[in-house]
C-alpha cells in the first residue's frame, strides 16, 4: 500500500501491500475505527493482543487576545478639521468609528473601519480634491494619508488576528475530521485567498478587494474549524500509527515474528493508504495557504510566531504534520523489516 507519495519532494516511503491486514472499514465515515481496525488486524496476523488505543493530546490554545495583538498609536483629529476634509468622504467615517456602538465594535468591523478609511484617504489624495484644499488642510491629508498607510499592514494584522472568526478555526473545542471530509470547505479557502490578497494590498500597496465580501469570507471561517479539526486529525493518525509501530517492534524482538509477503493490495489496504495520502495532501495544502497571513509582519508577537512553529509548521519535527509523516515512515519501515523476516 502506498503510505506516501513523492511529489512534494519528501522522502519516500516504501511502496508495499498491507495485504489481508485490515479487516472492511466500519461505517459511519469514523477515521479512528479505520485506524483501530488496522490495529486489530495487525495484531492478529502477528498472533498477537491489539495495543489498547489511547486518546491524542488536544491541540494547543490559540493565544490569548491581548497576545495576538500589535500595537497601533492612535490618530487624533478634531472634527472641525476632519470635516474640513469633507469631500473626502471621511466624516460620516470618522463619526461612526468614534460613536458609543464604533468604540465597542468587533475587530472584524474596526478592520474594516480602517480600510474603508485609508481608501478614502488614498483615492482622495489622487483626485482633484487636493488642488481645492487650503494649505493645512491640504497638508493634513497627505499626513493623515501616510499616517494610515504605515499603520495599514499593522491594523490588518490586528483586523484579522484580532477576530473571533479567525481565532474561532483554532479551537480546542474540536473533533478529527470524518473521514470522507479531509479535503477543506470550499468557502474556507475563498476566505484564505481573499484574505491573502487583503494582507498582501495592505502591506505592498495595490488596489484593495471588494470590502462588501470581507463580512461573508470570515463569516465563513466561523461556520466550521477546519484548521483544528485537521491538526486533531493528524495527532489520532499519528497516535494509531505509533501504537501500531509499537507492536510491530515487539513482534521484530520475537524469533518468529514476521509478516508473510504475500499479504498485499487488498481493497481495504489501497483505502487507508489513499486517506493517509489524502490526508497528509490536505494538511500540507492547507497550511501552506495559512502561512503568509501569519508571516504577514515581519516581527509578528512571539506568541503567534510560538503557536505557528509548534503546530502549523510544515518543517517543525514536532510540530502535527511533520511528526505525522515521521510516524508513516518509521511504520512502513518496521512493516517492511517483518516482511523481510518471512522471505
Amino acid at each position: 500500500m502506498p503510505w506516501a507519495r513523492t511529489d512534494r519532494g519528501l522522502a519516500g516511503l516504501l511502496v508495499a501491500g498491507l495485504g489481508g491486514l485490515l479487516s472492511a472499514c466500519s461505517g459511519g465515515g469514523d477515521s479512528d475505527a479505520r485506524l483501530v481496525d488496522y490495529q486489530r488486524d495487525l495484531a492478529r496476523h502477528l498472533d498477537m493482543a491489539p495495543p489498547t488505543p489511547a486518546s491524542p493530546a488536544n491541540i494547543g490554545a490559540f493565544p490569548d487576545r491581548r497576545d495576538r495583538l500589535v500595537r497601533v498609536p492612535e490618530t487624533r483629529e478634531g472634527m472641525l478639521n476632519v470635516f474640513a476634509l469633507r469631500e473626502c468622504r471621511i466624516a460620516t467615517l470618522v463619526a461612526e468609528r468614534n460613536s458609543a456602538l464604533g468604540r465597542v465594535a468587533p475587530a472584524s468591523q474596526l478592520w474594516r473601519y480602517e480600510l474603508t478609511l485609508w481608501q478614502r484617504l488614498t483615492d482622495c489624495l489622487d483626485s482633484e480634491v487636493p488642488e481645492r484644499l487650503a494649505d493645512a488642510d491640504r497638508e493634513r491629508l497627505e499626513r493623515l494619508t501616510r499616517t494610515k498607510t504605515e499603520q495599514l499592514p499593522q491594523a490588518t494584522w490586528n483586523g484579522l488576528f484580532g477576530s473571533d472568526e479567525w481565532s474561532g478555526n483554532f479551537t480546542r473545542v474540536s473533533s478529527p475530521l470524518p473521514e470522507e471530509a479531509l479535503a477543506p470547505p470550499e468557502a474556507q479557502l475563498e476566505a484564505l485567498d481573499y484574505l491573502q490578497t487583503l494582507t498582501a494590498t495592505a502591506v505592498n500597496g495595490g488596489s484593495l478587494p471588494d470590502l462588501e465580501a470581507l463580512g461573508e469570507h470570515l463569516g465563513a471561517l466561523r461556520e466550521r474549524p477546519y484548521t483544528a479539526e485537521l491538526l486533531r486529525t493528524l495527532m489520532l493518525a499519528t497516535q494509531r500509527l505509533e501504537e501500531a509501530s509499537s507492536l510491530a517492534e515487539q513482534a521484530l524482538a520475537r524469533d518468529d515474528g514476521c509478516l508473510t509477503p504475500d499479504l498485499e493490495e487488498t481493497p481495504s489496504d489501497a483505502a487507508l493508504g489513499q486517506w493517509l495520502d489524502a490526508l497528509g495532501d490536505a494538511a500540507h495544502a492547507w497550511l501552506a495557504e495559512l502561512d503568509p497571513l501569519f508571516h504577514s509582519l515581519d516581527s509578528p508577537p512571539e506568541a503567534v510566531s510560538a503557536y505557528h512553529r509548534e503546530w502549523l509548521s510544515r518543517e517543525q519535527p514536532s510540530a502535527p504534520l511533520p511528526a505525522f509523516e515521521a510516524a508513516r515512515d518509521r511504520h512502513q519501515t518496521l512493516r517492511r523489516d517483518l516482511v523481510q523476516r518471512c522471505r
